[in-house]
């Protein structure tokens, strides 16, 4: 069969080119170049690959900062949420411990207020009875100091506004009184005195205010 195929080319003939020779001879060196022009081929072909090879790492090592830099930044919060929470904690400690006997202290102040008006009552029966009476009292008067001693040891004091500016904070005014005595807006007299336990306000004080006498009066 070898020789067959053979004999079909003719003796002036050119036996035919494969696809691979083609692609031996397109890679091929053009012969016809000068050494000077192969040289500088090379040494564009080496340049390339220097650069290519420079051009990795410098790439590689800024995605290494900005991964850094992310997880420098992701720990700085963790560590500010980290120092909020273990504040927010501190602080609600704090106030458990400050205003845990706020509940008590309503309680306690209705009782105070007896107290108080017991107190007087017995002032003004002591000053036309004898000196019995007068014992009762001064036991009336160091129970009712030592009660207060022992509210204000807890942090309770209490709200006492008398000539003072009305302030609403800390001030529930009952009435406008007019006075020319008084300074306009100042307390006249407190209805009920008021209290704070560790600053924080468990009751406002009632109180009588002065009423700005220059006011024009509104016609019936």
């Amino acid at each position: 069969m070898a020789e067959e195929k053979d004999s079909d080319i003719g003796p002036g003939e050119d036996s035919p080119v494969s696809q691979s020779d083609v692609n031996v001879s397109d890679s091929a060196v053009d012969p016809n170049a000068s050494s000077d022009e192969i040289k500088t081929c090379e040494l564009d072909d080496e340049a390339v690959a220097g650069e290519s090879a420079e051009t990795s790492p410098e790439i590689a090592l800024e995605e290494v900062r900005e991964q850094l830099a992310d997880a420098e930044d992701r720990a700085l919060r963790a560590v500010a949420e980290a120092d909020n929470i273990r504040k927010r904690a501190d602080k609600a400690v704090e106030n458990a411990h400050k205003y845990a006997l706020e509940s008590l202290t309503e309680k306690l102040l209705p009782v105070l207020d007896s107290f108080e008006k017991a107190v007087e009552k017995a002032a003004d029966d002591g000053q036309e009875n004898d000196g019995s009476v007068h014992a009762t009292l001064e036991g009336v008067e160091l129970s009712y100091r030592l009660f207060i001693d022992v509210l204000q040891k807890a942090g309770i004091k209490s709200i006492d506004p008398t000539g003072e500016p009305f302030d609403p904070e800390y001030h529930e005014a009952m009435s406008m009184l007019e006075n020319p005595d008084a300074e306009p807006g100042s307390v006249l007299e407190v209805v009920q005195k008021g209290y704070t336990l560790n600053d924080r306000l468990v009751r406002p004080a009632r109180v009588l205010v002065a009423k700005d006498m220059s006011e024009p009066k509104k016609a019936p």
